[in-house]
């Protein structure tokens, strides 16, 4: 026969037995059919939070796009772009060491965990830095035809991806958009590890994430559909949710 202490220690063992199987259910959840149905999932849980206007969303192209449509069609918020182009270490170009973010200048921001690398000082970023803003400046004008940026200043402002492995490209957008003043930040993604979403919970107001997968391998595995966007269904997404807000 069980000793009374004995028998709580049962039950407190059961309680965290069904509270690992309802957060089990958030990390195994099935994959989604494509961007579009990812999109209008995380759009029900922000409809939720019932939150203050003004909105904006903004997406990471190309594969936020088409997410963020579908937030911004339910939310009845105008889309835009955040455009980050990445400056790679010397020697090593996928290796991130800043990031460039669109604005009226452009911010650039310096990657911590590499910052210290051989090479990487700021000649290196100033002389890498016209050919980033020239990029940005072309996905701009083939995106959006020369539209003016959405003002973020004091607005509730969404940032939208299709996923996050790293977060380093999201959390230097982040950290730029902060110097834009808006009145909360929240990023919102279908997928991203668990050790991302902590990260990123610090630069941000909330993070809104529907999936958590551990181990987490990549972000392909997580939709049926993850096809490698073209220009023109970027275009067509951005349309789509323009027309959304005229009607």
């Amino acid at each position: 026969m069980s000793r009374p202490h004995e028998a709580g220690l049962g039950h407190a063992s059961v309680f965290q037995d069904s509270m690992a199987l309802l957060h089990g259910l958030k990390l195994a959840c099935k994959p989604f059919a494509n961007r579009t149905q990812a999109g209008r999932a995380l759009a029900d849980e922000l409809l939720g939070m019932h939150l203050k206007p003004p909105l904006v969303v903004l997406a990471l192209p190309r594969g936020g796009v088409p997410v963020a449509a579908e937030i911004a069609r339910a939310l009845g918020a105008p889309l835009d772009l955040l455009l980050v182009r990445k400056i790679g270490a010397p020697f090593q170009p996928e290796l991130a060491v800043a990031a460039v973010v669109e604005g009226t200048p452009p911010d650039v921001v310096m990657t911590d965990e590499t910052s210290d690398l051989e090479g990487v000082n700021e000649a290196y970023i100033e002389a890498a830095l016209p050919a980033a803003i020239d990029e940005i400046a072309r996905r701009r004008r083939i995106y959006l035809q020369g539209r003016t940026q959405q003002p973020v200043r004091g607005a509730t402002v969404i940032v939208v991806d299709d996923g996050i492995a790293t977060g380093t490209t999201m959390r230097a957008a982040l950290r730029a958009l902060r110097r834009r003043q808006p009145a909360r930040l929240i990023v919102a993604v279908p997928v991203a590890p668990h050790q991302s979403v902590a990260a990123l919970s610090e630069e941000v107001d909330e993070v809104v994430c529907l999936q958590e997968p551990r181990p987490f391998r990549a972000i392909g595995l997580h939709y049926l559909d993850f096809h490698q966007l073209g220009d023109d269904e970027v275009c067509a997404a951005l349309e789509a949710a323009d027309a959304a807000l005229r009607r």
